[in-house]
C-alpha cells in the first residue's frame, strides 16, 4: 500500500488489492519488492511486477497518500472518499488474510498430525555424552523404575530423579520384552538444581484431533505466535541488540538466534533444509502470523497506524494532518530497512542451519 511498503508475503499485499477493488478504490500498482523494476506489466488499471529488493511488497492504491494530487477521472475511488468501515477493511484485510492463512496452516496440520499426547517413559533419544549413553541405555527402551521408585509415566521419571539427585543411581527398564538393570552415575541438572540428570528424552505419542477441537488448537498457536512476536520485537529493540546489528556491517555476525531477523532469503534457506513438510508449513504460518502481528501495530505508516489515523477521523471529525506523522513513518521505515539489511548480510554470511 501507498505508505505501507512493510516486509510483507505476496499473499499479505493481495488481501489489501483485493479489498480495495471490492469496496471501489482504484489500484494502480501491485508489485513485489523495492527500488528498480525488474519486470512489470499492465492488466486494465493495474500494474504488476516484481523489483530487485526482496524485503516486501506494496499495492498503491490512489488517494492514500493525502498529499497526493488526484485526477479528476478517479475521483469517488480514492481511499480518502471512501466511508471508514470502507477504509477499516482495506487497511486491515492485509493482516487479517495474514491471521487467516496461518490459522488455516495450524488448523490443516493438526488435522492431519494430531496434538502431542502425554508422554510416557520410553526413550526416545538418548544424548550423546550423557550418563544415560554412558550406561549403555538405547533409543527404546522403558522406565520401570528408577532406585527403587516404580515409574509409570514420565511423570514419575523426573519425579525419581529429582528425589534421586545427582550421583550412582539403579535403572530398571524393559528392553525387548527383558528386564534390565543399568547402573548410572547421574549428572546434576542445570535447570533443576540438586535433581539428578539422566540424559534421555521421552516418546511422545500424537493424539488426534477432532474438527471442533482442531479450531481451538489453531486459535492457540496464533495467540502464541502473537504473544512471541511482541516479545521478540522487545529484545531486538533492546540497545545491546541494536548494538550487535550495527556491528553486522563491521563484519561480526555472530547474533544470536533469539534476536536475529530473517530475510526472504533465510526464509528460502531454512526451506531448503527442512524434509518435515508439517514444520514447513508449521514455519510458513509462523512467519504470517509475525508478519500480521508486526503491521498491527498503531504505528504509521504499518497498516494500525493507518486504521488509527482513520479511527481519529472517525470520531473527531477532521482530516488527521499527516505531515505531523511523518517523523514517526520515518522511523518505523528507516527501521524496517535497517533491519532487513541486517537480516540480508547475516542470512548470506552465515546462513541458519538447522
Amino acid at each position: 500500500m501507498t505508505g505501507v511498503q512493510t516486509c510483507a508475503l505476496p499473499i499479505y499485499e493481495a488481501g489489501h488489492f483485493i479489498a480495495a477493488k471490492s469496496v471501489g478504490m482504484k489500484a494502480t500498482q501491485f508489485f513485489f519488492g523495492f527500488g528498480p523494476k525488474i519486470w512489470s506489466t499492465q492488466r486494465g488499471e493495474t500494474e504488476y511486477g516484481i523489483k530487485w529488493i526482496p524485503l516486501g511488497g506494496y499495492v498503491r492504491i490512489i488517494g492514500m497518500n493525502p498529499l497526493e494530487d488526484v485526477a479528476p477521472e478517479d475521483m469517488g475511488r480514492t481511499y480518502r472518499e471512501k466511508k471508514f468501515w470502507e477504509k477499516s477493511i482495506v487497511v486491515l484485510a492485509g493482516v487479517g488474510t495474514n491471521f487467516l492463512l496461518a490459522f488455516l496452516m495450524f488448523y490443516g496440520i493438526l488435522l492431519i498430525n494430531g496434538v502431542p499426547g502425554e508422554r510416557i517413559p520410553t526413550v526416545a533419544v538418548v544424548v550423546a555424552d550423557s550418563p544415560a549413553a554412558a550406561a549403555g541405555l538405547v533409543e527404546g527402551d522403558t522406565i520401570t523404575a528408577i532406585n527403587g521408585e516404580p515409574v509409570s509415566d514420565w511423570t514419575d521419571a523426573t519425579d525419581a530423579l529429582v528425589a534421586t539427585g545427582p550421583g550412582p543411581a539403579e535403572i530398571v527398564v524393559d528392553r525387548d520384552g527383558e528386564t534390565v538393570v543399568v547402573d548410572v552415575v547421574l549428572a546434576e541438572n542445570e535447570n533443576v538444581p540438586g535433581a539428578g540428570f539422566l540424559g534421555v528424552s521421552p516418546v511422545v505419542p500424537q493424539k488426534d484431533v477432532g474438527l471442533i477441537e482442531g479450531i481451538g488448537f489453531a486459535g492457540q498457536l496464533v495467540w502464541r505466535g502473537i504473544t512471541d512476536t511482541f516479545s521478540a520485537l522487545f529484545n531486538m529493540i533492546r540497545p545491546s541488540s541494536m548494538a550487535q546489528y550495527f556491528g553486522v556491517f563491521l563484519g561480526d555476525t555472530d547474533v544470536p538466534d533469539e534476536i536475529r531477523p530473517v530475510s526472504p532469503i533465510g526464509i528460502v534457506s531454512i526451506g531448503a533444509q527442512v524434509e518435515n513438510v508439517a514444520f514447513f508449513i508449521s514455519i510458513l504460518a509462523s512467519i504470517n502470523v509475525i508478519l500480521a502481528t508486526i503491521n498491527l501495530l498503531p504505528f504509521f505508516p504499518l497498516d494500525g497506524g493507518h486504521f488509527a489515523v482513520a479511527l481519529y477521523e472517525k470520531i473527531t471529525g477532521r482530516q488527521a494532518d499527516i505531515r505531523r506523522l511523518a517523523p514517526i513513518a520515518i522511523a518505523v521505515v528507516g527501521l524496517f530497512v535497517f533491519l532487513g539489511f541486517v537480516a540480508i548480510i547475516l542470512d548470506i554470511t552465515n546462513p541458519i542451519n538447522l
